[in-house]
């Protein structure tokens, strides 16, 4: 048995088990189980497993919303030796043709043995069923309790996770149980998690690496509290997150930078809420590109429900390090590093701005923290060669949480060179020793030999009165003779109204041109819920710009 199974069967039958749990159900129907009854539901599940014919090695598929079956079934996935993969899940606006064919891509690339399936998808067992899908309903899954875990190895894998994107392209992290323990150690660790007093918050999705890992896998293992709501549970009121953290005296909570920005931006304009924020003391902010604006309004608006704002952790992670990279140190709050955006554009250097800054111009970066124990992180150039501190290149991983590798529908693809580092695709830089992220390498936008990252044009877009926070994209456009442009796309429940679409464009081109020092080339209004976005809520630019097209004279 792996040393990561070791701990979560240990965890399972001793006094952690027995005292910690996971609540579901909020906020109408809240149930709590302790990680013993949990283990104890998962052994059975295990035993139907095998009696199902699934070994060691073996890949099981999982679709299903529900944290208090997800639990269960993925422990006993692992107690018989198999790896998870939790499936992207259709919304109400998918077509389900589409989805079923681009699941089966998926079910094929990793040659999955069985799909476990739970609610709110059990209807799909129809459309399942018609594609020649193996398929057992969590809910009748139960049989003799397993007798002993099956025996697995370090290097065995544990989760196939699958990356953001296109599922018509689909691609899986292979994260083994040596990475899995790995990281959750390193986490573990560097939050300072307490399992007797610390009380873990979320509502992120199960089929993202922040939500399976971060807010399912590491509480189960270790035994931590669990609050546990859905991401609909969150998108339809978002201030349950805070009002769960204040009812059940939350001390640890993670999410995305858009959560944070939507969050802020009601508990500004609440009147009437009797919350408690106190208790809070790790705020993890992660996932995407975070903006500082977005961060200071949640602080601000929370403090008078008494939020510290040295609980707000920014973080660098992705799911090739099985989860977490870098944690700014705790009990700081955020930092911010603001460098001259001239040098930074046009010599990749972040200088500091007011220290011999070539101009009045700056970019303000989120400090992310020194590597998690037991990673290492370079910064190269094009060519390989290792850069000095605040020179801008691509950043490179090396450890024992950096996956050995990626199955695709080509085949096993290796993640790792020679010597063990990660291409991450990112561009950013080191300062004292701690990591810097500018933006994706593909997305950089050149202009006039300037380098512009995407993510300044969009919070700039994002800061005009009228735009959802969070919903809008940059992306590049190339012209035949003539230079690159790039165009903005916003959503906004503006959309549809003539003379307030048009006001809505001026003032985005202008926000925008203040911010960059660039006029966008177009700016495009849509209305809610336009823009494509991955399964875990990330703009897609490559995708943004074909569904952009027909807006576009490009």
């Amino acid at each position: 048995m792996s040393r990561f199974m070791d701990v979560m069967c240990a965890t399972a039958n001793g006094a952690r088990g027995r005292a910690g749990g996971i609540t579901t159900g909020e906020p109408a129907d809240p149930v709590r189980r302790t990680w013993a009854q949990v283990h104890d539901e998962a052994r059975r599940m295990a035993g139907a497993l095998a009696a199902e014919g699934v070994r060691r090695g073996d890949a099981v598929a999982v679709l299903a919303g529900e944290a208090a079956r997800i639990a269960p079934a993925a422990q006993a996935v692992w107690l018989v030796g198999g790896s998870v993969t939790m499936l992207h899940q259709p919304t109400p606006r998918t077509d389900l043709s589409v989805w079923a064919t681009d699941t089966l891509r998926v079910l094929g690339m990793i040659q999955t043995r069985l799909v476990l399936l739970g609610d709110p998808f059990t209807p799909l067992k129809d459309v399942l069923t018609e594609r020649g899908v193996r398929f057992r309903e969590l809910s009748g899954l139960a049989g003799r309790p397993l007798a002993e875990p099956a025996a697995v190895a370090e290097d065995d894998t544990a989760l196939l996770q699958l990356t953001s994107g296109s599922t018509a392209a689909p691609k899986a992290v292979r994260i083994t149980h040596g990475n899995l323990l790995a990281n959750t150690n390193a986490m573990t660790e560097v939050a300072g998690l307490d399992v007797e007093h610390d009380l873990l918050v979320s509502w992120l999705p199960l089929f993202h690496d922040m939500g399976m890992v971060g807010c399912l896998t590491i509480p189960m293992a270790l035994g931590l509290e669990l609050v546990k709501v859905t991401p609909a549970d969150f998108l339809g009121r978002p201030l349950l997150w805070m009002e769960l953290i204040s009812r059940y005296r939350g001390t640890v909570t993670a999410g995305p930078n858009f959560s944070y920005a939507v969050t802020g931006r009601q508990l500004r304009k609440a009147t009437d809420l009797d919350l408690d924020l106190s208790t809070l003391r790790f705020a993890l902010n992660g996932a995407e590109p975070i903006d500082p604006a977005a961060v200071q309004t949640f602080v601000e608006a929370g403090s008078r429900f008494g939020l510290r704002p040295e609980c707000v952790v920014c973080a660098y992670g992705m799911a090739e390090s099985t989860l977490g990279v870098a944690f700014a140190p705790r009990d700081r709050g955020m930092e911010i590093d603001v460098v001259d955006a001239d040098a930074l554009e046009a010599r990749r250097r972040a200088v500091p701005a007011g220290e011999g800054a070539e101009s009045r111009n700056t970019r303000a970066f989120p400090l992310l923290g020194p590597p998690l124990p037991g990673l290492e992180a370079r910064v190269v150039d094009d060519s390989g060669h290792v850069l000095g501190e605040r020179e801008v290149g691509i950043i490179r991983l090396r450890g024992s949480s950096i996956t050995p590798g990626y199955l695709t529908v080509d085949g096993p693809v290796a993640a790792q060179d020679a010597e063990g580092w990660l291409d991450t695709g990112d561009e950013g830089y080191l300062v004292d020793g701690q990591v810097v992220v500018c933006g994706r390498r593909k997305d950089v936008i050149i202009m006039g030999g300037r380098n512009i990252y995407p993510t300044d044009i969009e919070r700039a877009a994002c800061e005009v009165a009228g735009v959802r926070a969070g919903n809008a994209v940059a992306v590049r456009l190339h012209g035949t003779g003539r230079r690159e442009r790039f165009a903005v796309a916003v959503e906004s429940r503006l959309a549809g109204d003539t003379d307030a679409e048009r006001d809505l464009r001026k003032q985005v081109a202008a926000r925008v041109l203040d911010a960059v020092g660039v006029r966008p080339y177009s700016v495009i209004v849509l209305p809610p819920a336009s823009l494509p976005k991955t399964p875990s809520g990330k703009l897609r630019r490559a995708a943004a710009r074909e569904h952009l097209g027909d807006f576009i004279d490009s």
